[in-house]
């Protein structure tokens, strides 16, 4: 249940549905448009419908105050009095406004009020009684309409004007025209603009994802191809069908893929080739070695009886034959992992005893280069590793520590954690850049081609070192500075296969404060 929650998160399926962006998009728009739209219109027709009732309502009111005027106007006062004549007029009009609920009338004397029977008088308002006595004409405003008995009271527009009687009387009447129907009318225009918003909402929304899914159909299947090519099937093609841009696509996928792996079908008999080449030449150079070293030896043995030059020779001889060995070794080594047949002899092994040896048997090297060497260990180091491998890689950065150290102190630190194991070899010698350092684990790589080797080694070393701690399912890293010299730190998990989130021992040096210059 959880699991449907957060793949139904609006903002994950914002960052990982494009339809679903889209259709978002769409329907915003829409519903901003829509609702502009319909307020435009609702606002129009509210406006045609009561503005058309107010026009209405005042030129009926006119006609009949017109009537009422002229026949108040030739009242014979001699004959019938002002009271009556005002009573009938408004009988008269009443009578006239029932027919049809057409309007109510009221008619204000200063005995009594005239006209439709059960009307409240709350229902004309002040401000048009003010206008009504402040000067002629016609005058209308909405109102609601109440009544004294138990009718319900309902929206009206009231329309006012002024009788004028003979000896300059005055009688305000009112018309209270009802706008019931016209309120149901506008009621009715706006749930069919609402119903009509809401469908064409649904229908563009529909509408959108249906177009989105086929445009997104061929992309999607353009990645899925994507993925199983990465995945090793060279051999998977899309679907083309049609001649539109999407077809097209599909067909320039197959031509990547088509020419992808003829490719990559180059480039492995290539890597085979060179594989089985460097492993032939290592494997051959092994008889003719083995023979020179014999000789080798016995020159070395005899060189006393020698003169000065040729015994010269014979060390250098023996030295160079060392060098020599070690890269053929190294050059095995290295067709073992490009063929990917390396694998780990696996043991618990205390790494602090296994470094601490090491340790002991290059503290002569460093004594002849000036070096102190110094190993700091702690915590619990047992870890399932390789023995070989762990003794190559430390005695390689050791080594590297103590050539590049110009004499400085070295200083091995072993620590561990829950998950892992770290060795770090920090020297104080020369260092390096950081463009430099993005290229320390290169094969035959050198940081100055003209500074002369004054220990051997083969080019080849911190590539194999690489290799083992990547083997071991570890990290390898590589901090410098020019002038501030370098540290390798390697880090390992406890248990064969393990994973682990950070390093016992910090990429840096704690005394430096420059910021990490460090790769993996």
């Amino acid at each position: 249940m959880k699991r449907w929650v957060a793949r139904l998160n609006p903002m994950r399926l914002w960052a990982r549905s494009l339809p679903f962006r889209v259709v978002l998009t769409t329907m915003s728009a829409s519903v901003i448009i829509l609702v502009a739209t319909g307020w435009f219109l609702l606002d129009q027709s509210s406006r045609g419908i009561i503005v058309g009732k107010t026009q209405t309502s005042v030129a009926e009111a006119s006609a009949v105050v017109t009537n009422m005027q002229r026949d108040l106007s030739t009242t014979d006062l001699r004959t019938t009095s002002l009271g009556e004549r005002i009573t009938r007029l408004g009988r008269d009009a009443t009578n006239r406004g029932q027919a049809g609920n057409q309007y109510f009338v009221v008619i204000e004397t200063p005995i009594s009020q005239i006209g439709s029977a059960g009307l409240a008088s709350a229902s004309i308002p002040e401000s048009i009684r003010a206008s009504v006595a402040s000067g002629d004409g016609l005058w209308s405003t909405p109102t609601l309409i109440s009544f004294t008995d138990n009718r319900a009271a309902e929206p009206g527009l009231v329309v006012a004007a002024k009788l004028i009687a003979p000896g300059r009387a005055t009688y305000p009447i009112y018309f209270l025209f009802p706008t019931t129907q016209e309120r149901q009318t506008l009621a009715v225009v706006q749930q069919a603009t609402l119903a009509t918003g809401v469908f064409l909402l649904a229908g563009i929304s529909v509408v959108v994802y249906l177009m989105t899914i086929q445009v997104l159909r061929p992309v999607r299947a353009a990645r899925l191809a994507a993925e199983r090519l990465a995945a090793g099937h060279l051999d998977d093609r899309m679907a083309v069908g049609g001649a539109e841009d999407l077809a097209g696509l599909a067909r320039s996928m197959n031509h990547m893929a088509t020419e992808l792996e003829h490719k990559i079908s180059e480039l492995e008999d290539l890597s085979t080739l060179q594989q089985r080449f460097v492993s032939d030449v290592s494997h051959e150079l092994r008889t003719p070695l083995t023979t020179i070293r014999m000789a080798s030896e016995v020159l070395y043995a005899h060189r006393e009886r020698f003169d000065t030059t040729s015994a010269r020779s014979a060390e250098l001889l023996s030295a160079e034959l060392d060098r020599f060995e070690s890269l053929l070794g190294d050059l095995l080594e290295i067709s073992r992992f490009d063929a990917g047949a390396a694998k780990l002899s696996l043991e618990v092994v205390d790494l602090r005893a296994l470094i601490g040896d090491e340790v002991e048997s290059l503290r002569p090297l460093a004594g002849r280069a000036g070096s102190e060497l110094t190993l700091v260990d702690d915590g619990n180091c047992m870890a399932e590793v390789d023995r070989r491998r762990i003794q190559r890689i430390v005695r390689n950065l050791v080594t590297n520590a103590i050539e590049h150290g110009e004499g400085k102190p070295i200083t091995v630190y072993v620590r561990g954690d829950v998950d892992a194991v770290a060795v770090a070899v920090r020297d104080r010698g020369v260092g390096f850049s950081v463009a430099e350092g993005n290229q320390v684990f290169n094969r035959f790589w050198r940081a100055d081609p003209s500074r002369g080797r004054r220990i051997g080694g083969t080019g080849l070393g911190l590539s194999i070192s690489l290799e083992d701690a990547r083997l071991h399912g570890g990290w390898l890293s590589a901090w410098g500075q020019p002038g501030g010299g370098a540290q390798f730190r390697l880090t390992v998990p406890r248990a064969s296969g393990g994973k682990f989130k950070r390093s016992p021992l910090p990429a840096i040096p704690p005394e430096m404060k420059e910021p990490p210059r460090a790769t993996h």
